[in-house]
């Protein structure tokens, strides 16, 4: 992997981070709210779980493989 890949991997996983984060206030803050949106609270929440999905992958590629 070059050193600009790694960057670019670094931008994506910043960016994905912040949305995770966004996602999770946004969640919060329906349920706090009262209104009752199942639909809508389903979607951030599945939307969440992708999004923690790429943030894993992609921080996997950025570790080094180590052999144990």
């Amino acid at each position: 992997m070059t050193e600009a890949d790694e960057q670019a991997l670094r931008t994506k996983l910043a960016e994905l981070v912040q949305e995770h984060r966004d996602l999770d206030a946004a969640i919060a803050a329906l349920i706090e709210s009262g209104i009752s949106d199942q639909l809508r609270l389903t979607r951030l929440k599945k939307r969440k779980l992708q999004l923690k999905d790429q943030i894993t992958q992609i921080e996997d590629s950025l570790l080094p493989d180590i052999i144990a």
